[in-house]
């Protein structure tokens, strides 16, 4: 039996800038990820944006950790030396029916903090995007890309530079508080092990509330149901027809902002996510699905050649709510909510989860502080 100050369960972005930040701190830290590496599932496939806080409600933990979680995002890169890129983003008005729901998006973002927008008239979109088709724009300058993979190496690093020790292929089955210490059972590459810890922070993403429900105490109300929703991307070979991220209206009623064209580093598009609610991990793209994604792509791209469209790569978003309702905020809860000491859960940590890392990492601190 070993006994550390904090054990991080999930080395995703969220795990491992928790690691990062309580090592960081002074705090013995474990890491431990039941994969064999790290960021196998949500934080390494996604759109890899470094998103500036447009959609969230304002006064929500998804509005207020993303704007801050950006600026802190883009100094950690340049500290770090982790590429990236202020592309800036077009959100697009196809038709004049959309123009009240960009101006409704542009009002949400003010009040949420965002102030670097500004508004792009159908002549000024033909200039800046030819290849796009709108009549009228929002120009989002704050918005960026990011190579997540090594994002998640450079928190790793930082991690281990201050002391903390991962552990990959290692499944926690059990947590129970003493009076005075966690008590921790799980199994690691085969081999049983318990160990007790002052501290346990949940950031296992897809499975938190499946982690939740091994934690003896742990009242039933305070679990929420997770429900997984596939995002699938379509590459697109050859020469980028944009400059900019472009992103259309947000689609009413779904658990996404509709299928937006990205930029890569390497200057490549791809095409997505779609939303498609799931019960197993399936990271498959199925070619067949190449027409819907041609359809909604040429609603703002009319010149798409859909020849070039292949299937890409699949990620999973660990959602609060269910086909049809509204998006669910973050729920970070602390010993303020459940009662069980030194015990952070982290539900729903879904988009903008990897531009809001930092900032949630700060959250948590404060919360076992």
């Amino acid at each position: 039996m070993t006994s550390v100050d904090c054990l991080v369960i999930g080395a995703g972005v969220i795990g491992l800038a928790c690691a990062s930040r309580l090592a960081r701190s002074g705090c013995s830290v474990l890491l431990v990820e039941g994969e064999r590496w790290i960021g196998s599932h949500t934080s390494s496939r996604n759109s890899e944006v470094i998103h500036a806080g447009l959609y969230y409600p304002p006064g929500s933990m998804k509005a207020r950790l993303c704007v801050e979680g950006r600026d802190l995002l883009y100094r950690w890169c340049i500290d770090h030396h982790v590429e990236h890129r202020r592309t800036g983003k077009l959100l697009v008005a196809v038709t004049p029916g959309e123009i009240a729901v960009l101006e409704e998006l542009q009002k949400n973002a003010l009040q949420s903090g965002v102030e670097s927008l500004e508004d792009i008239s159908a002549k000024q979109l033909r200039q800046m995007e030819p290849a796009v088709s709108g009549v009228a724009a929002l120009l989002s300058a704050e918005t960026g890309i990011i190579d997540s993979h090594s994002y998640l190496q450079s928190l790793l690093a930082d991690a281990q530079r201050h002391g903390a020790d991962l552990a990959l292929d290692t499944r926690i089955s059990r947590l129970q508080h003493d009076g005075q210490y966690w008590q921790v059972e799980g199994v690691s590459c085969g081999e049983t092990f318990s160990m007790a810890v002052q501290r346990v922070i949940n950031a296992t993403g897809l499975f938190s509330s499946q982690l939740a429900s091994c934690i003896v105490g742990l009242e039933h109300r305070y679990i929420p149901e997770t429900r997984w929703c596939r995002g699938r991307y379509f590459s697109y070979s050859g020469r980028s027809p944009f400059a900019h991220l472009v992103y259309p209206m947000p689609e009413a009623n779904t658990a996404g902002l509709g299928v937006h064209a990205t930029l890569d580093l390497g200057g490549q598009v791809r095409f997505g996510p779609d939303v498609a609610w799931t019960e197993s991990i399936d990271y498959q793209v199925e070619e067949h699905l190449k027409g819907d994604f041609a359809q909604a792509i040429q609603r703002y791209f009319p010149g798409l050649d859909a020849d070039r469209l292949t299937p890409g790569y699949c990620g999973i978003r660990p959602k609060l709510s269910g086909p049809g309702q509204p998006a669910a905020d973050f729920l970070i809860q602390g010993p303020e909510t459940h009662g069980l000491p030194g015990l952070v859960n982290l539900y729903g940590i879904e988009s903008p989860g990897l531009t809001a890392s930092l900032a949630i990492a700060e959250h948590v601190a404060r919360i076992i502080d």
